[in-house]
């Protein structure tokens, strides 16, 4: 039987492979030789199409059974707390338990919830508490499984493939959020919700396939405690003494909760642009610039100075954010938040890098946990700030304003801990929180 282990690259091919994949500018598929890592990418990739469509039917189903876009707000506050509670949690337990097989029972039970969501629509149930309910348990498989997945990656391959992987990922996540809501246009406006549901269970089961595929990934070195309350506060204490991890948190927060535009859309689009379709455009407009930055990633494999090379990035978007608030075309503030949204990609792979290559494996999922709390909570936090500063001074004010405010921030925040500037790859090393624990992680087998 073929092994998954990544085989090392032989020294004749070190020249070809710096020649095809480091010296260019399109994006490193190197990563994707290792059978388990392509598995797990393409079974994420596929399964994320169909909970994007999820995500927009359940909003679309909720508002045309309440005729209220206040309930569909409470689904943000469903989704939000198991993201918090079981996000922190679920990476406390993939710090101390086989991380394949909790990566494939997590993913069952979002697999269940979405079952669930399809049952609901083909008997036309339509009771709200059920849809919340489920939802909520769907939030909390997926909360438990991303950071998972996320500290998988770093057991699967060598180090120096790590950024490609990230990379790789989030250029996939991003077809995802570009397809699963043109999928659930069609499905919904041609068929029904219980159609959407059933392509996202279908899709599902090619990520089911893929942790099943796994090699076993137990944890290294020696766990002690059991993965509760306290196992979560170790892994936060522990974030506090690094301060180039506490910071790549912190300049995310600054880049997501200061600068998202997002909840200005829909006014500037009608008041702008125009209406229509423009509000579409607004939307889809950071995930295009993601998809194709992602496209033109080779460099980043490069990069050494992940640390200068993420503020500059959040710089970019904080600035291409502000200049797209000023534009009075809606092609160029498509272009511009293009821009940011290329940036995004930039600095979320070098954020997610920086954890899994910095930090101790026996610390990664605990810190992968916090990694999708930011995630899921730091646009939000946008979204309530952009709202709230428009309703005081203007949605303009509000846009361009939260654009410059999150350069300025960012960069104040860097030379405030210059450790993130210096944050160099060929002399960082992992920081252990056990003498005991191996030297180096090694790709599981």
């Amino acid at each position: 039987m073929k092994s998954d282990k990544p085989d090392p690259v032989r020294r004749g091919d070190r020249r070809r492979l710096r020649g095809i994949g480091l010296s260019g500018i399109a994006i490193d598929v190197r990563p994707l030789r290792s059978p388990a890592y392509r598995r797990l990418w393409l079974g994420q990739g596929v399964s994320f199409i169909g909970f994007q469509v999820t995500a927009v039917a359940v909003p679309v189903q909720v508002y045309e059974m309440t005729r209220s876009s206040f309930w569909v707000g409470v689904l943000g506050v469903v989704n939000l707390v198991p993201l918090i509670v079981f996000g922190l949690w679920g990476g406390a337990v993939a710090d101390h338990m086989d991380r394949r097989r909790l990566l494939f029972v997590s993913s069952c039970v979002t697999w269940v919830s979405t079952l669930l969501l399809l049952a609901q629509a083909l008997l036309g149930l339509e009771n709200l508490g059920l849809i919340m309910g489920v939802v909520a348990v769907q939030a909390t498989g997926f909360a438990i499984s991303s950071p998972t997945r996320n500290a998988i990656i770093p057991r699967l391959l060598e180090p120096p493939l790590v950024p490609a992987a990230n990379t790789l990922n989030f250029t996939a996540s991003q077809i995802g959020m570009l397809a699963g809501p043109l999928f659930a246009g069609v499905l919904l406006a041609r068929w029904s919700f219980s159609a959407a549901y059933a392509l996202d269970a279908v899709l599902f089961t090619v990520g089911l396939y893929a942790a099943l595929r796994l090699p076993a990934i137990p944890p290294l070195g020696r766990i002690t405690g059991t993965p509760g309350l306290r196992s979560v506060i170790e892994g936060l204490r522990y974030l506090a003494t690094q301060p180039v991890l506490l910071m790549s948190f912190v300049v995310d927060i600054i880049a997501m909760a200061v600068a998202m535009p997002r909840a200005l859309f829909p006014e500037l689009a009608d008041t702008r642009f125009g209406g229509g379709e423009a509000v579409g455009w607004l939307f889809a407009s950071i995930a295009i610039g993601a998809f194709a930055g992602g496209l033109v990633s080779g460099w980043i494999g490069r990069v050494h100075r992940q640390g200068l090379a993420l503020i500059g990035s959040i710089v970019v978007w904080g600035l291409a954010v502000a200049a797209a608030g000023l534009a009075h075309s809606l092609w160029l503030a498509v272009v511009l938040l293009a821009v940011g949204g290329a940036a995004d990609l930039v600095s979320a792979v070098f954020r997610q890098t920086m954890l899994q290559t910095y930090a101790p494996d026996e610390m990664r999922g605990r810190l992968q946990g916090v990694f999708v709390v930011v995630v899921a909570g730091g646009p939000r936090l946008g979204d309530v700030r952009a709202g709230a500063t428009a309703a005081v001074a203007g949605a303009t004010v509000s846009w361009v304003g939260g654009g410059l405010a999150c350069a300025v921030l960012v960069v104040i925040a860097a030379l405030a801990v210059p450790a993130l500037l210096r944050y160099d790859t060929r002399t960082a090393r992992p920081v252990r929180v056990d003498s005991d624990a191996p030297a180096t992680d090694r790709p599981a087998d």
